[in-house]
């Protein structure tokens, strides 16, 4: 089984995404604080660790980058339901592998879940070996908003707190990534 470690202040929520993951091999582990997970990361070893971003008095970013220290190996997933462009991008520079917005469906997180490590570097935070410009990660954010909202701009928009209309500009605009 595939050792996961969630960080999750809200307990029905952890115990629900523990359910459906552990249907998946998931064996899975529950904490509510920073300084819990940390313990767990050497306690538990874990594979994978869902980080939910806010909790009740803290934030896990703090905590980001010691897990990356000493789990180099680990899949670090950052859940939130407060999505910001600026957070996502710090979250991944702290050493984060993926961003998830809440809600999020079980089909998406076992997505980021499995995603190999040849293809997140690729695809998370670099290109052909080179790092990914602040401006490629919020592309990235945002095709993974406006993924999660089924195309609907406007509440893509919503979701990432910017005007429909600068949204639709962005979009516009030819990637160059």
């Amino acid at each position: 089984m595939k050792k996961l470690l969630i960080v999750e202040d809200d307990s029905i929520f952890a115990n629900t995404l523990m359910r459906r993951l552990t249907k998946h091999g998931f064996d899975c582990m529950h904490v509510e604080t920073n300084s819990a997970a940390l313990l767990a990361c050497h306690s538990h070893k874990p594979e994978y660790i869902l980080l939910d971003m806010k909790l009740a008095q803290e934030t896990t970013l703090s905590i980001i980058t010691p897990i990356r220290q000493s789990r180099p190996q680990s899949r670090i997933i950052l859940l939130t339901g407060f999505a910001s462009i600026s957070t996502a991008v710090n979250a991944i520079k702290l050493g984060a592998d993926d961003y998830l917005s809440k809600p999020l469906d079980t089909q998406t997180l076992l997505a980021a879940l499995n995603e190999s490590k040849a293809s997140e570097v690729e695809t998370n935070t670099e290109i052909d070996g080179e790092t990914l410009s602040a401006e490629q990660v919020q592309w990235q954010h945002i095709q993974q908003v406006l993924k999660a909202n089924d195309g609907n701009i406007s509440a893509t928009a919503r979701q990432l707190s910017m005007h429909r209309r600068t949204l639709q500009r962005k979009l516009q605009k030819k990637s160059q990534f």
